[in-house]
C-alpha cells in the first residue's frame, strides 16, 4: 500500500474523528465509539478463530453493548451489568454445550469471549468518560500524546534502535525507540498544553504524558502477541494502508483508563 493511500486514509479518519469529537452531541460520540469497539472486538474474535478457538461473536457483541451502557447510564452500574452478563453466560454455555465436540471447544470459547470484552470494550469505553468528565480538549491531549509518542518511537527506534524490547511480540521494537516515544509523548503533551490548556501546570502535563504513553507501549505489543499467535500481520484490512480497527486502537486499550484515572487524581488533589 503506497504512502499516498496511507496518507489519504489518515486524513479522512482524522477529519471524521475531529468532527465527532468537537461537534457531535454525547450520544453520537458514544454510538461512534461503540461501533469502533464492536469492530475491534470482531477482529479480536477473528484472530482467535485462526488458532481454532471459537468465541461467541454475537454474545460478545451483546455484552460489549451492555458494558457500554454501564458507562453511558449512571443508573445502570457496571456491577449490575456484570451480573447480567454472568447470568446470561452461564445459562447460554450450559444449554449450548450439548455434545462432546462442543465440550472440547468450551474452555477456549468461554475464556476468549470474555477476554475480548475486557481487552476491547471495558478499556475503550473510558474514552467516553474522558470526554464527558473532562471535555474534548483533554481528548485532544491524549491523542497528541499517543500519536506523537508512537511517531517518536518509530523514528528513533529505526535510527538508533539496538536493544530489542519485546522480541517475541514485536521484533522491531527497541528500548531506544521506547525512550524516544516517551520523549516525543512529553513533547506532544507540552504542545497540546501550550495550545489548548495553558493554565494547567506544565510539569503535571509532562508527567501525565510520559506515564500514559508508557501504558500505550505496553498495550501495543500485547496486540502484536495476538496477531503473531494468529500468524497475521494486521488484525484485518478494513482500513486501507493501516490494517484493521484493532491495529488503530491498540494503544488506547490501556492508555485510556490510565489517562482517565490519572486525571481523576490530578483534579481531586
Amino acid at each position: 500500500m503506497g504512502l499516498w493511500q496511507r496518507t489519504k486514509t489518515a486524513v479522512i479518519i482524522l477529519g471524521v474523528l475531529f468532527v465527532i469529537i468537537q461537534f457531535a452531541p454525547p450520544w453520537v460520540f458514544f454510538l461512534a465509539l461503540q461501533l469502533t469497539i464492536i469492530g475491534g472486538l470482531l477482529e479480536f474474535y477473528s484472530l482467535s478463530n485462526r488458532r481454532k478457538f471459537y468465541p461467541k461473536k454475537l454474545l460478545g457483541c451483546l455484552f460489549a453493548l451492555i458494558i457500554g451502557a454501564t458507562f453511558y447510564f449512571d443508573s445502570f452500574p457496571f456491577l449490575l451489568g456484570f451480573t447480567v452478563m454472568t447470568l446470561i453466560t452461564f445459562v447460554y454455555y450450559v444449554i449450548d454445550t450439548n455434545s462432546l465436540e462442543k465440550l472440547a471447544l468450551f474452555p477456549g470459547s468461554f475464556s476468549l469471549t470474555l477476554a475480548g470484552l475486557v481487552y476491547v470494550s471495558l478499556t475503550m469505553n473510558f474514552l467516553y468518560w474522558v470526554r464527558r468528565d473532562f471535555g474534548v480538549l483533554w481528548l485532544y491531549l491524549l491523542f497528541a500524546v499517543i500519536s506523537l509518542g508512537d511517531t517518536g518511537a518509530f523514528l528513533l527506534g529505526k535510527t538508533f534502535g539496538r536493544r530489542k524490547m519485546t522480541p517475541i511480540a514485536s521484533p522491531n521494537k527497541t528500548w531506544e525507540g521506547a525512550l524516544g516515544g516517551l520523549l516525543w509523548a512529553a513533547a506532544g503533551g507540552w504542545l497540546a498544553r501550550t495550545v489548548l490548556l495553558p493554565r494547567f501546570p506544565l510539569l503535571e502535563i509532562i508527567v501525565l504524558s510520559v506515564v500514559v504513553h508508557a501504558a500505550a507501549q505496553v498495550a501495543d505489543p500485547l496486540e502484536s502477541l495476538f496477531k503473531r499467535a494468529a500468524g497475521v500481520k494486521d488484525s484485518s484490512n478494513l482500513v486501507p494502508g493501516h490494517g484493521g480497527i484493532l491495529d488503530r486502537i491498540d494503544s488506547f486499550t490501556l492508555a485510556a483508563p490510565v489517562f482517565y484515572y490519572l486525571m481523576k487524581l490530578l483534579i481531586m488533589k
